[in-house]
C-alpha cells in the first residue's frame, strides 16, 4: 500500500528465514498462480524514500507453467518492452525497466584506424552483428572530427539494420548531433556534469566508471547504466590494478543503475557477471 495506485512488477516480501528465490516462487503463485521453471537474477536496487529504505532484489523468469491472472483482485496487464516506459511506475522501478530492455553483451570497437582500414572494420562489426550483439560503443579517439563524420553514419545505418542500439564514445552533443542511440561518457567527462546533459533526452547515457564514487556520481546524475572496470587484468589498462569480481560485486550492490563488467570479459563471463549482481559484460577483444 506504501505505493498503492502505482504499476508494479509482481512480487512481495521475503519471509523469514527465506531464500530470494523461494520468496520469488511463492509470491508469484499467490499473485498471478504460475511456478516458475527457470529464473536468474536481474538487478538489485537499493533505494531510500522519505520514510522508509528498500532493495529491490528482482529476478527475470524465463520459463514458468501456468496461466498468468490476478488472483487478488488486481488489474494485471501484459505489455511491451517498449510500452513499459509510458506506465507510471513508483521510482526506483525505473532502472528494472531499463534493466530489463538492456542486453547482456556490450561491445566496444577497436580504433577504426585510416579510411582504408574502415571496409574490414564495417565487415567485421557486421559478423559481430550478426552473432547476436545488440548494443555497440564506437570508440574513434583517434579521429579527427571530419573523418568521425563521415564513419559514423555508415556504423550507424550497420547497427540500424540489425536492430542494435550505438552509442558514441564522446560529447554529448556530438552524438545527438550524428544520430547516435546515446553517449557514453568516460570518467572525467562524466564528473564535469551535475545533471543529465539536455542533449540527451530521449538517448541513452552510459557512464565509465573505476571507483564507488564515479559510481554513485553516475547514479545520481542519471545515467542509465554504467560500466566498471576494470574487473580483470586487461592488456589495454596494464597499470591499472583490477578490482576482481568481490569487489565487482560490492560496489555494484550500492548501485541504483545497471552495471557491466568491463576489463578481460568475454561472452564466458556473463553467468558469473549475472551472480555477481552485474546486467552482463562489455569489453573490445572478447568481443569483437
Amino acid at each position: 500500500m506504501h505505493q498503492g495506485g502505482l504499476w508494479e512488477f509482481p512480487g512481495g516480501k521475503l519471509e523469514p528465514g527465506e531464500d530470494t528465490l523461494a520468496a520469488l516462487e511463492r509470491e508469484l503463485h499467490e499473485e498471478l498462480g504460475i511456478d516458475v521453471l527457470t529464473a536468474r537474477p536481474l538487478i538489485r536496487i537499493p533505494y531510500r524514500y522519505p520514510d522508509r529504505q528498500v532493495l529491490l532484489d528482482v529476478w527475470r523468469v524465463d520459463s514458468y507453467a501456468g496461466s498468468a491472472h490476478g488472483r487478488e483482485g488486481q488489474e494485471v496487464r501484459w505489455t511491451t518492452l517498449t510500452a513499459l516506459a509510458d506506465l507510471d511506475f513508483p521510482p526506483p522501478n525505473r532502472p528494472i525497466i531499463t534493466a530489463l530492455r538492456l542486453p547482456d553483451r556490450y561491445l566496444i570497437t577497436p580504433e577504426p584506424g585510416a579510411p582504408a582500414n574502415w571496409p574490414q572494420f564495417l565487415a567485421t562489426l557486421e559478423k559481430a552483428l550478426q552473432r547476436g550483439l545488440r548494443l555497440v560503443q564506437l570508440r574513434g579517439k583517434q579521429l579527427d572530427d571530419a573523418a568521425l563524420r563521415q564513419l559514423a553514419p555508415l556504423v550507424r545505418d550497420l547497427c540500424r539494420r540489425y536492430g542494435a542500439g550505438l552509442l558514441l564514445n564522446g560529447t554529448p552533443q556530438l552524438a545527438a548531433s550524428l544520430g547516435m542511440d546515446g553517449v557514453q561518457l568516460g570518467s572525467s567527462a562524466l564528473l564535469r556534469y551535475r545533471q543529465r546533459p539536455p542533449e540527451l533526452m530521449g538517448l541513452m547515457l552510459g557512464a565509465s566508471c573505476h571507483t564507488a564514487e564515479e559510481l554513485a556520481h553516475a547514479c545520481a546524475m542519471g545515467a542509465d547504466f554504467a560500466l566498471l572496470s576494470p574487473v580483470m587484468p586487461t592488456r589495454s589498462h596494464p597499470g591499472m590494478l583490477p578490482l576482481g569480481w568481490e569487489k565487482f560485486a560490492e560496489l555494484t550492490a550500492a548501485s541504483t543503475i545497471p552495471v557491466y563488467a568491463l576489463g578481460g570479459m568475454t561472452a564466458a563471463d556473463i553467468p558469473l557477471a549475472w551472480r555477481k549482481g552485474g546486467q552482463g559484460v562489455a569489453a573490445i577483444s572478447g568481443l569483437w
